[in-house]
């Protein structure tokens, strides 16, 4: 696999601002219905590879906050979680989160990295405070290593659609590093219900007149697992010809495997399955323990969003589809000859 090192420009910015007590990082805590994300728990794992302090911090309106900071006081690698309520915090807009960011990132600032999942929000939000403090951000990474030495970071992340790999390090002349994690690529942090976190209130920044207010939140309800961590998946092509037969194809095979359903791009763009189900480059990066892709074709930009899955299995028509070249079981067989076979067989060892 090809090794690309590029490196961050920080000429302009000064040095010195290294915490001689080590790194600190500030874990940005996205949470829902209460629930923290399981991406911002990958994130915390990932801060705690920095060696030093970790500190997560939780947004949102007043009559959640609560429930959600005693929660992530029982998280294991936090030292402090900082909270914040304001009615603007309701939906994490980036226009009305950041000033919060810049606040806590002022100069005499302890806190020498932001941390975050990949997700929509966090993509929208750290990539602004960065630029508004004339800091660089590192985007989607799948590992890290710090120097305590030099307090320099080095970063891995994907780039071409994973075809190749980017080095970026990050010197100690960048005073606060942002960066992204891809939550596939490490471990949920664990409970610990021992854990002694003290949490601590931070005044909200108000924001009036905002540019950019929220206008409504759809969701997809669903009784199957969430796509995004499910350890089990279900994906569908453009070959199941239509969303009927999408829906009955795929639907009685993800039943009785317990399993999300994904779909690739071109089965979302001819309107088969919601946008929220696609899994690739421009949807859901997935890395289930098991991933069955039907009637994928196996283009780059659905492989860069399933390859890292512990098994793969494809069920294609077409002998030289691309996604046998990633497969780790492959069947050449007419899916809807296939498929309803599979569940029956299934079904029989339930």
């Amino acid at each position: 696999m090809l090794r690309l090192r590029p490196f961050l420009n920080a000429g302009r910015l000064q040095r010195g601002y290294a915490s001689a007590a080590g790194p600190h990082a500030l874990v940005l805590l996205e949470h829902r219905a209460g629930v923290i994300d399981s991406g911002s728990l990958s994130a915390l794992t990932a801060a705690q590879q920095l060696g030093g302090q970790v500190s997560g911090l939780v947004v949102g309106a007043p009559d959640e906050v609560k429930g959600v900071v005693e929660k992530a006081k029982k998280l294991k690698g936090l030292n402090t979680v900082l909270h914040s309520a304001s009615e603007q915090y309701a939906h994490t807009i980036p226009e009305v989160v950041s000033p919060l960011l810049e606040k806590l990132l002022s100069d005499n600032s302890p806190y020498t990295h932001v941390v975050s999942a990949h997700s929509s929000s966090a993509k929208s939000i750290l990539p602004r405070v960065a630029a508004r403090l004339d800091l660089p951000a590192v985007s989607d990474i799948t590992s890290l290593e710090h120097d305590g030495s030099s307090n320099a970071t080095t970063f891995t992340r994907p780039i071409y659609a994973g075809n190749a790999i980017a080095t970026v390090r990050a010197p100690e002349s960048v005073r606060v590093k942002f960066f992204t994690v891809r939550s596939t690529a490490f471990k949920a942090s664990a409970t610990d219900e021992s854990a002694q976190v003290e949490d601590k209130a931070v005044d909200p920044v108000e924001v009036p007149n905002p540019p950019t207010q929220h206008v409504r939140t759809d969701l997809t309800k669903s009784d199957r697992p969430d796509l995004g961590s499910a350890s089990r998946v279900v994906s569908g092509g453009r070959a199941l010809k239509n969303a009927e037969t999408f829906k009955a194809t795929l639907e009685p095979l993800a039943d009785v495997l317990g399993a999300a359903i994904g779909a690739s791009r071109a089965a979302v763009d001819a309107g088969y399955a919601d946008n929220s189900l696609q899994v690739g480059q421009t949807g859901k990066v997935v890395a289930p323990e098991l991933y069955i892709a039907i009637g994928i074709s196996g283009a780059i930009q659905h492989l860069a969003g399933m390859k890292d899955s512990k098994l793969i299995v494809a069920i294609n028509k077409d002998p030289e589809a691309p996604i046998f070249q990633v497969a780790d079981v492959g069947l050449v067989a007419d899916l809807y000859e296939a498929v309803p076979e599979l569940v029956e067989k299934l079904k029989q060892q339930a």
